[in-house]
């Protein structure tokens, strides 16, 4: 059986008003199971929109900590089933003995629900220390999050897909990845730019979702200094940017926006 690999799709409906039924169709967003599989074993299974699989593969990796660099992916296949994708890939001689000790660690103790963690402790992973000497006006962080609107070109058909992009003041929206999960959008965001080669000290992450700690954790591996999100963040993610030196800008809609961590990045008179 082929699947679609449409990450929207057209679905009958019928629109009911007051005195008609009118049957017609709706564009909504697809989704699907897709397996994280390494050296043949699954490591995860996440709902996700079927679009940009590669990036998903590689910003999954290394948000995950399952690799330290894009070449310690040694080969990653698309393998469609009847149900759902599986995304196989295969790690280098190096990474595999580490990624063989951490399976190990995983029989036995009780999870507690994030991907790949196999302990309490392990939610509080060390980040990386944020160091960047970015300024951004409050009037660009109000363009960024236009920018980010307009560049939605997915969920301008669907209404249901979220997006994470990657800007530079100079530059505007560089990257943007769509997905019905916040974390799979950003997840796919930072394998797009690992791909390239992108140095991520310069610039912001945009979301239209709210900031939960996992979101702050990503964005803090990627070396972004800057995380600008439409809706509100939670106090462990706060304490999480903080703690890592990410400045974190959330309910950022038209021209407000709230300041939680490191303001210093935001010049609030013309550098």
């Amino acid at each position: 059986m082929s699947l679609n690999l449409s990450p929207i799709v057209r679905m009958p409906q019928v629109k009911v008003g007051r005195e008609a039924f009118a049957p017609g169709e709706r564009v909504v967003a697809e989704e699907m199971p897709i397996a994280m599989t390494y050296n043949g074993s699954t490591h995860a299974v996440m709902m996700a929109s079927p679009a940009d699989l590669e990036d998903f593969a590689l910003g999954f990796s290394l948000s995950e900590g399952v690799i330290a660099a894009p070449d310690d992916l040694v080969s990653t296949e698309i393998i469609e089933h009847e149900t759902g994708c599986e995304i196989r890939m295969w790690l280098s001689e190096r990474r595999s003995a580490s990624y063989q000790m951490r399976r190990r660690a995983l029989a036995g103790p009780i999870g507690c629900g994030l991907c790949g963690v196999e302990s309490l402790a392990e939610v509080e992973r060390p980040l990386p220390s944020i160091t960047s000497e970015l300024q951004v006006s409050p009037e660009a962080i109000a363009g960024a999050m236009e920018n980010l609107s307009d560049a939605q070109r997915l969920n301008r058909e669907a209404r249901a897909i979220h997006a994470a992009a990657f800007w530079r003041p100079e530059q505007g929206v560089v990257a943007i990845r769509e997905d019905v999960g916040r974390h799979n959008a950003l997840d796919k965001l930072a394998g797009a730019l690992a791909a390239r080669s992108e140095i991520c000290s310069d610039g912001a992450v945009l979301l239209t979702s709210r900031v939960s700690v996992e979101m702050v954790q990503k964005t803090a591996r990627m070396g972004a200094p800057l995380l600008i999100a439409i809706s509100a963040p939670t106090a462990l993610a706060i304490r999480a940017a903080e703690g890592c030196g990410i400045t974190l800008l959330a309910v950022a809609r038209g021209d407000s926006f709230e300041v939680f961590t490191h303001p210093q990045r935001v010049a609030l008179t013309q550098p």
